[in-house]
């Protein structure tokens, strides 16, 4: 079985594994990079950092996460993910809800001038 791979222009992402009520990424985040801020109307999102440091937001919180750390991202609230280290920042996603499809998310800001329908992860 070959695995869905994308590049991204803050890194790249992998489906380990998916099914109808939930979806399995490792999401790689380059040094300095981030991903938009966003919002999903249809799934919640627990990260675990397996590598470097995470800059989470989180509605109006700002927190990192280290290794061997998780957060959960629950349905409805907005998020951004952040590398601030050196390194890549390796996350383990895992995506979990009604609908997993790529074109639930909401962008409010996004460093490459994205369009908010666009697949982000």
């Amino acid at each position: 079985m070959e695995l869905e791979r994308g590049e991204r222009p803050w890194g790249t992402y992998t489906v380990l594994e998916e099914n109808k009520s939930y979806k399995i990424k490792r999401i790689e985040v380059l040094s300095g990079q981030r991903l938009s801020l966003q919002m999903h109307h249809h799934r919640s999102e627990h990260w675990i950092v397996v590598s470097g440091t995470a800059r989470v937001t989180c509605d109006d919180r700002e927190f990192i996460v280290n290794v061997n750390e998780s957060t959960f991202i629950p349905v409805g609230k907005s998020h951004r993910l952040e590398n601030p280290g050196l390194i890549p920042l390796v996350i383990i996603e895992v995506q979990s809800g009604e609908y997993l499809g790529e074109d639930d998310i909401v962008r409010y800001q996004d460093d490459y001038q994205r369009a908010t329908a666009e697949p982000e992860q």
